[in-house]
């Protein structure tokens, strides 16, 4: 476990994403869950021991199986985006990791599979400020790598947790993705709103304002190569020809080459299919 400062917390050694806790006055707020079990319930423990205040909370930075499986083992109520709620509603009860070969880090680990969904209990649309203790926390509303993707800022701390807005060293999550929107919140993270900041990555733990520059100029590359294909009535199965020249632009281990040619091929195949193969039949049609 890192401290950021008195209170502020993130754990990048757990299976699945880099987690964050923020333990005021008032109650533990936690971000996001470990994927194992085992390791959710240590980190559970570990925080209680630490902890002041009578509330408890738990957010979740987006949907994304890594980062929500393990909720049920903290037994926190649930906090999210009114977007990221409705992508729960139509998930089974239990998780029986059907989709495979999505380079995602639950991918490694079958044993969860047939572990139980639980729901969230709060939502919010647009902000959402928690007065608790000395320093408010701040969630905002930062659509991109999801529809209900959200960061946890403490303002006065100049603190923020970003989720999957920025991953360093590895390819983004593209499937359910919105690129413009995406670059966007990017934008907003490189602007001088945010020059002070500790920025926390979902993925990665604490980033620099180089890796913010370098997601976006990837981004903005890959959409206007999107956009190439589109104008070409290309077919989704053509966006992993792309997947090799990507790959040269991120700067990884090459025991992950595989696992990341997985998350690629998958998350370009799932976009175009969502943002250009409906205009293309309607343009035929």
């Amino acid at each position: 476990m890192q401290a950021i400062t008195d209170g502020i917390y993130y754990q990048n050694a757990y299976a699945g994403v880099t987690i964050g806790a923020v333990i005021t006055s008032g109650g533990t707020l936690l971000i996001d869950s470990p994927l194992l079990p085992e390791q959710a319930r240590s980190w559970k423990s570990v925080l209680l021991t630490q902890s002041r205040g009578t509330h408890r909370l738990l957010v979740n930075l987006d949907e994304h199986i890594d980062r929500t499986l393990g909720n049920r083992y903290l037994d926190f109520p649930i906090l999210t985006h009114k977007k990221t709620a409705e992508v729960f509603e139509n998930r089974a009860t239990v998780f029986k990791g059907f989709n495979y070969d999505t380079g995602s880090e639950w991918e490694k680990y079958p044993e969860i599979i047939g572990s139980r969904w639980t729901q969230p209990s709060i939502t919010f649309d647009d902000h959402l400020h928690l007065h608790w203790g000395s320093s408010e926390i701040h969630l905002n509303h930062r659509p991109g790598p999801t529809p209900g993707a959200i960061w946890v800022e403490i303002p006065d701390e100049q603190i923020v947790f970003i989720g999957d807005t920025v991953v360093e060293n590895q390819p983004p999550f593209l499937e359910n993705a919105d690129i413009p929107a995406w670059l966007e919140s990017l934008s907003l993270l490189r602007s001088r709103a945010y020059s002070n900041y500790t920025i926390i990555s979902g993925r990665s733990g604490t980033i620099t304002i180089d890796v913010v520059r370098e997601q976006h100029a990837f981004l903005k590359s890959l959409l206007g190569r999107l956009e190439t294909l589109a104008k070409r009535k290309s077919t989704p199965e053509d966006t992993k020809r792309m997947v090799p020249a990507l790959l040269t632009k991120i700067k990884y281990p090459y025991k992950f080459e595989g696992f990341y040619s997985k998350r690629l091929a998958h998350g370009l195949h799932q976009y175009y299919l969502n943002h250009y193969s409906p205009m293309e039949i309607d343009q035929e049609e």
